[in-house]
């Protein structure tokens, strides 16, 4: 029994998460040595006591664990407790789950097995939760801010302002309205590409058309100049239409807002020698460029480069629907010293299983 007891101890301390295990009295036969970090105390000061005093662990309300879950009591079909927080002695916060085993239904609880999991996993996905709300909340107040207000001057003030002022403030809601689904979309897709339900239609298009046509609505909204250079002959790309018009889009918008000098869109075919056959899509600034260090953590979620703010999210949806079309994305300098996007994107449907 020695022996088994041994190799347990040996196997429970390879673990990352903290066991505890006490037997059909109560008191505790094996503490890893995670658990034991955990507790404040050495195992081998632990193993003999009951389970109730090893696991020293309150909620909020200053209940114990043992007090509130009973785990030799209750039904003969309770198998588990599932995971809660607990709080340790000294404040952190630990997920606690347990198993409670029996030899059959008529039978008590032989053994309980309690595992301890460190609570920063669950404060990191709170945290990013969190930041999720406030990029959201932030990004939507201020369009969200404009239609009110121009609304609100266009109920109180209709008979005093001209046609030509009631279609400005129009023209603006319109706009800001517009921000507003896109932004909609964009947070949608992200949940969509995080849990793997991302729908794509793709079918046969002409990259040319649609860049142009997106060159044309980008530039219509700045001052700053906006090129648009199609070199050679394009072969017939296999994208969703409304993905690609985001993706591209947005890779211009970012040009226009964080870059400086002419946002320079160049379409190339790929040469024969690629893997596949399709389009090379170059997005070029004037500007200062991503340092080489920083490019692993520009399409990560809710990475912000510059001062002038945004969602955080642009390049990491960029990256997930390139990716999801089969192609690739990378960033390289620009010939005039700015930033450089090449996107690489399919003649064929790459779309499925591969």
């Amino acid at each position: 029994m020695t022996g088994s007891i041994e190799s347990a101890q040996e196997l429970a301390d390879t673990l990352p998460d903290g066991v505890v295990v006490a037997g059909a009295d109560g008191v505790v036969v094996l503490v890893s040595s995670v658990a034991g970090r955990m507790l404040g105390t050495r195992p081998t000061e632990l193993v003999g006591r009951p389970l109730g005093e090893v696991l020293a662990l309150q909620d909020q309300d200053g209940q114990a664990w043992h007090a509130c879950n009973t785990p030799y009591d209750g039904l003969a079909t309770r198998t588990a407790v599932p995971e809660q927080p607990w709080l340790l002695p000294d404040g952190t916060e630990v997920l606690v789950a347990a198993r409670l085993h029996r030899e059959s239904l008529r039978d008590p609880v032989s053994r309980v097995a309690v595992t301890l999991r460190s609570g920063r996993g669950r404060a990191r996905l709170d945290r990013e939760r969190s930041d999720l709300v406030a990029t959201v909340a932030h990004e939507l107040r201020s369009p969200l801010t404009g239609v009110k207000g121009f609304v609100q001057a266009l109920l109180n003030r209709w008979d005093k302002l001209s046609d030509d002022q009631k279609k400005l403030m129009l023209t603006t809601v319109s706009a800001d309205s517009d921000r507003l689904s896109r932004l909609i979309a964009e947070l949608l897709d992200v949940a969509r590409i995080d849990t793997g339900r991302l729908q794509l239609y793709p079918r046969p298009s002409d990259a040319a058309v649609l860049v142009q046509r997106i060159v044309d609505s980008v530039q219509a909204g700045t001052s700053r100049p906006v090129e648009l250079v199609v070199d050679g002959e394009l072969p017939e790309i296999s994208v969703d239409p409304d993905k690609f018009t985001q993706v591209v889009t947005n890779l211009i918008e970012n040009g226009v807002r964080h870059g400086e000098g002419t946002v320079r869109v160049t379409l190339t075919p790929l040469p024969p020698t690629a893997e596949f056959a399709g389009v090379i899509l170059l997005v070029d600034d004037e500007g200062a460029g991503i340092p080489e260090e920083l490019r692993r953590r520009v399409f990560t979620k809710f990475w912000r480069g510059g001062v002038r703010g945004g969602s955080g999210l642009g390049l990491y949806l960029v990256n997930g629907l390139v990716r999801s079309h089969g192609g690739t994305v990378v960033i390289d300098d620009a010939p005039g010293g700015g930033a450089r996007l090449v996107l690489t994107w399919p003649a064929e449907d790459r779309t499925g299983p591969r």
